[in-house]
């Protein structure tokens, strides 16, 4: 065995074990939670959380928050993307960046759109999505 197959088989028994010593679920659900903590962390002001299970195609859940400036809106959807990434849940896509007035976090299972509050009143995205079932998280 060369030293180099040896590193790669190294390297796969650690993220064996790394796997096998986290066997906590990769949920929607869990995801939701996590993003809602890590909205609340970061002081995110009026969240709302949509369910879209059953109702849309593109995630199972939909939540909207506002920050009170564009860097607390970087800063909440930076936090974010890294929580979500070091939780196991794969690869995050971030859009709206370095401008900030409205940030969108692709999740996968959930989507996250972060607001500064005058962009938010203008786009209203609680009233587009609301499906009668929605209310604040």
């Amino acid at each position: 065995m060369t030293s180099v197959q040896s590193q790669s088989a190294n390297a796969d028994k650690a993220n064996k074990v790394s796997a096998k010593a986290d066997n906590t679920p990769r949920t929607a659900a869990s995801l939701h939670d996590l993003v809602l903590a890590s909205l609340d962390d970061d002081q995110a002001m009026e969240v709302v959380s949509l369910a879209l299970e059953g109702k849309s195609s593109i995630a199972d859940y939909m939540v909207i928050a506002s920050g009170r400036s564009t860097r607390q809106v970087a800063s909440m959807a930076q936090k974010l993307s890294e929580r979500i990434k070091h939780g196991g849940y794969g690869h995050v896509r971030i859009e709206g960046l370095p401008a900030a007035d409205w940030v969108l976090v692709d999740a996968g299972d959930v989507v996250i759109h972060l607001f500064r509050p005058e962009v938010r009143t203008f786009y209203n995205l609680e009233r587009m999505w609301n499906f009668g079932d929605a209310g604040a998280a």
